[in-house]
């Protein structure tokens, strides 16, 4: 063959093949051809000698090719047979324990599982770059400094990439890479744009097959990235080379994005471009959109970042401004936004523009200077719609702010204003300004037309599609419903606003975190403990990303609860202080703000100095005026008062609290709070079960009781801990509600110091199984006495088995009658 091979006149390539495949299928053994660096060779021929080879390889014979593209070899055909084993560039990058063995062990050195981990993630397994970065570590004193600032711009990195990959390529696909750098994504058109050519599409192709360093995005193969460390190569060479061409790149992909709705994108490669007035032009029309998606906080740090003589000449962007300053609880700079924006409409007519009239009632406008007056010529804008109704977006802003201080007057005359302002049909423009009256409204305990005004703000909301927002009142509306002691319609209100929610489908809005907080606070007040953990797991899994702003604070403030609850007063405190920071000022009213909070938790542990600490700072007497936004911190400083007179016996304490009680009680009757009705009767009780006077504590006991017991209370009453259980086993054998208060008593637990022999048995009840006998009285089913418990089904059918045996009966209603006998209950 070798003669025939080198013969002036050689015989076809393919006799050739067959002669050395005939001569190959004698080989007694398996073997493997490897031809590595495939991607070297440049000639059609080769490419179909090698096709030939493969379609008629001897059973004994494997071909391993080793090539950085993809060869022009039949491979779709081999791929459809199941002939062709592959093993890509995600196949070879190493994983975290593989990296982990290789840096450690081969390349022998002592990294921290975090440090590895940080290389592991620029690389994205890179095996190439973790040996580069090894060998760079070796020369470095402050390892984990070299780690942090690991990137694309270490010299062995770069003369790597250079050499290996950069050089290599020819000229148009060498301006492609550096051209598109800029770009955190790739797709063939937005790479057209940004290049000015038309290849865009088939480049990238072509790079991914060449294994150029590209990964996929999307499985249609229409989004790509650069890797990292690529990138940051690719850049530097860019900036070195073209230093003068990079803001028309960026003007060009924010151009592309803006047309093809990726706001988020056009505003990143406006700044990058470092064109500001484009910037100012495309954070003005994102505003209303992001607003409504409850964004605001990311559409704030855009208008923070432009030059503020840039904002200023905007009045639609700083009307923006304002909105997002106050979203955000900055008050006093929302404050100057509004004033500056007040002086434009005041000087509009100059320019030609005319706005509706304020109203004869509407607050004053600032007096525009002459100085401001001229500015007036020079406004930019960019969306007419929303210039034009800057009246009635002004007076919505007003409402809001007046709101957020606690001035419901004024927050109620501009939300009017507002409304006379915006048009009928205009479902999302009136729906904000009648949703600040329905908080105003409620601040002043106005319960009932609170309630009304912002379910029919929600409701305008939902008209409008904005279901984000008509998420956003679920709150609110199940928080009135609490005040007024209406547990299962507050629960109502979140299950529906849920079932909203997850009809939009994945990813859930934004809201949807706070709905599952909610229930898990009222299933925790109903003492379901098991369902108000699964609800709170729920929205911690959601998370940030599907909670409105404030969601931080008050997730924190139920995990104190539920840690209070679990016996964790420092746990619930620790939680409270995270709150306390978190809070900002909305308007919202703070109807149980943090710092009371945490002196209730004070008196739990005994911290009576801290609470009388906390009555001297807010500056509360019991002759204050009483309204509806301050009446918790009443209700905490008549607990500390009576806390005071346990510590020193002084009866002055308890005359005060007992009068204060009293007139918080009459102040929650006229405004039908039976929410706090409940707690106050509570407290009346305890403070005459304090002076011994029993009669007179079982009087509003059984009050208290009798309102609560339709609406399931349970930690109302059990939280008052060992002094309520006492009055509770008091009022068991007189009260109107026996099961509820068995039912009450039962989650308390036995009472300390009691023991089983006083139950007449042979073999005593175990204190579980006391528990489970109390619940047996009532008319809780088993699945439903297993949750009072926290305790599985299966479990509860076991207790109750062995009190049948104890008892020696068959039914619960032998069981209960045979307790009742013997006085177990």
């Amino acid at each position: 063959m070798s003669a025939a091979i080198h013969s002036p006149q050689p015989p076809p390539l393919e006799t050739i093949l067959t002669a050395l495949l005939n001569s190959v299928a004698t080989a007694p053994d398996d073997f493997v051809l490897v031809l590595d660096d495939y991607h070297v060779v440049d000639a059609t021929a080769i490419d179909q000698a090698v096709t030939f080879l493969i379609q008629h390889l001897p059973p004994s014979m494997h071909l391993v090719i080793a090539t950085r593209e993809d060869p022009p070899l039949p491979l779709a055909r081999l791929r459809a047979r199941g002939q062709l084993n592959e093993l890509r560039a995600a196949d070879l990058r190493f994983t975290p324990a593989e990296a982990a063995e290789f840096l450690n062990r081969v390349m022998d050195l002592k990294l921290s599982a975090e440090e590895i981990a940080a290389l592991e993630t620029r690389t994205e397994g890179w095996i190439a770059g973790l040996q580069l970065a090894a060998l760079s570590i070796h020369g470095h004193q402050d390892v984990p400094g070299f780690i942090r600032a690991f990137a694309g711009d270490n010299r062995y990195i770069v003369d790597y990439l250079v050499e290996e990959v950069l050089q290599r390529q020819p000229p148009q696909v060498r301006s492609f890479l550096l051209q598109t750098s800029i770009l955190d994504r790739l797709s063939g058109t937005l790479c057209d744009t940004v290049t000015g050519q038309e290849e865009g599409t088939a480049l990238l192709d072509a790079l991914e097959r060449g294994n150029l360093f590209v990964v996929p995005l999307d499985d249609k193969r229409q989004w790509y990235r650069y890797h990292h460390l690529f990138a940051d190569v690719l850049k530097a060479h860019l900036m070195e080379e073209q230093p003068d061409e990079i803001p028309a790149l960026h003007r060009r992909a924010s151009e592309w994005y803006a047309h093809n709705g990726s706001p988020a994108h056009a505003v990143h490669h406006a700044f990058a471009a470092g064109d500001f007035e484009r910037t100012a032009d495309l954070v003005e029309l994102a505003w209303r959109t992001m607003d409504r998606n409850l964004e605001s906080a990311t559409w704030l740090s855009w208008v923070k970042a432009l030059p503020d003589e840039v904002v200023r000449t905007r009045p639609v962007l700083s009307m923006g401004y304002a909105w997002a300053l106050l979203n955000g609880g900055e008050l006093e700079a929302a404050e100057a936004r509004l004033r500056d924006i007040e002086r434009w409409v005041e000087t509009a007519d100059i320019i030609g523009h005319q706005f509706p009239p304020a109203g004869l009632n509407a607050p004053p406008l600032s007096v525009a200077t002459t100085d401001e007056k001229k500015a007036a010529h020079s406004m930019v804008i960019v969306d007419e719609e929303e210039f034009r109704s800057l009246p009635a977006s002004i007076a919505s802003a007003r409402a809001f702010h007046a709101q957020a201080l606690g001035d419901a007057p004024r927050s109620v005359l501009y939300a009017q204003r507002a409304l006379d302002l915006f048009p009928e049909g205009d479902d999302l423009g009136r729906a904000v300004p009648a949703a600040i009256l329905g908080l105003a409204k409620w601040a002043v305990g106005d319960l009932e037309a609170a309630h009304q005004t912002l379910a029919q703000a929600m409701a305008g909301f939902q008209r409008s599609g904005n279901f984000v927002a008509a998420l956003s009142g679920t709150y609110g509306l199940a928080d009135i419903r609490i005040a007024q002691g209406r547990l299962h319609e507050a629960i109502r209100t979140y299950e529906q606003a849920l079932q909203l929610a997850l009809a939009q489908g994945e990813p859930v809005p934004r809201g949807t975190a706070d709905l599952y907080l909610g229930l898990c606070d009222l299933y925790r007040e109903q003492g379901d403990l098991e369902a108000a953990t699964q609800y709170l797991l729920r929205s911690e899994e959601l998370g940030e990303a599907a909670a409105l702003q404030d969601w931080p604070h008050r997730l924190r403030v139920v995990q104190a609860r539920i840690k209070q609850l679990q016996g964790d007063l420092d746990g619930a405190l620790s939680l409270l202080d995270a709150a306390e920071r978190l809070y900002y000022r909305t308007p919202v009213p703070d109807i149980r703000p943090v710092a009371a909070l945490k002196t209730r938790v004070w008196l739990a542990q005994g911290r009576l100095v801290d609470a009388l600490g906390w009555v001297r700072a807010r500056e509360l007497s019991v002759d204050d005026d009483l309204d509806y936004v301050t009446e918790f911190d009443h209700i905490i400083l008549a607990r500390v008062l009576i806390a005071q007179f346990q510590c020193d016996r002084v009866e002055g304490s308890l005359r005060d609290a007992t009068r204060l009680l009293e007139r918080l009680l009459e102040a929650a009757e006229t405004g039908r709070r039976t929410g706090s009705m409940i707690e106050i009767l509570a407290l009346r009780a305890l403070a005459h079960a304090a002076q011994d006077n029993s009669l007179a504590a079982l009087v509003f006991l059984e009050r208290a009781l009798t309102l609560a017991e339709p609406q399931g209370y349970v930690r109302t009453f059990v939280d008052e801990g060992p002094p309520m259980a006492a009055l509770l086993r008091a009022a068991a054998q007189q009260t109107a509600v026996p099961h509820y208060v068995d039912r009450l008593l039962a989650t308390f637990g036995p009472p300390k110091g009691s023991t089983p022999v006083t139950q007449g048995l042979l073999e005593p009840l175990s204190d579980r199984e006391l528990d489970v006998l109390r619940l047996l009285r009532t008319e809780l089913s088993g699945p439903q006495i297993a949750r009072e418990l926290v305790v599985s089904l299966n479990t509860v059918r076991t207790h109750t088995k062995n009190i049948y045996a104890k008892l020696g009966v068959n039914s619960r209603r032998a069981a209960v009658q045979r307790a009742e006998e013997l006085e177990l209950y």
